[in-house]
């Protein structure tokens, strides 16, 4: 998931939080794997520019986290309760593969961007998701700077 301040899925993950309606998918145990878009561009130009690199490299933070502990953060940052709880099944039927994809969850590891010396701007989900909300934005950052 690539979280971003206008677009994706985020936005639409925080009109229930911002009413007071937010909560995990459930069961809640699945994994979540994420990156900020600046982390995600970076690992592009970082990617492009790295000679030794071969093969796909996969393209998420480092900290992985559980549903619950995703929306436990973002109600945390947004200053909202993480508390009604969407039920997987109503989930499927609305999205199907997508539905069945954000209830199974991934847990991805960036081992080889690691291995290959790439810094994560957002290593991890809150400092990603507050300066989302403080509308931070190093996108257009070189990656040398950081």
């Amino acid at each position: 998931m690539v979280l971003e301040q206008d677009g994706g899925g985020l936005p639409k993950m925080w009109l229930p939080f911002q009413l007071f309606a937010g909560g995990p998918i459930l069961p809640g145990t699945q994994w979540v794997s994420w990156i900020h878009r600046t982390d995600l561009i970076g690992l592009i130009q970082w990617a492009i520019a790295t000679a030794s690199l071969s093969g796909p490299v996969n393209a998420v933070a480092p900290e992985a986290v559980t549903m619950k502990a995703f929306c436990a953060t973002v109600g945390r940052v947004l200053h909202r309760p993480s508390w009604l709880s969407v039920p997987g099944f109503a989930l499927q039927l609305a999205l199907g593969e997508l539905g069945t994809l954000m209830t199974t969850g991934q847990r991805v590891d960036p081992a080889k961007a690691r291995a290959g010396g790439y810094t994560f701007l957002y290593p991890t989900l809150e400092p990603a998701l507050r300066a989302i909300v403080n509308k931070e934005d190093q996108a257009c950052l070189p990656s040398s700077t950081r």
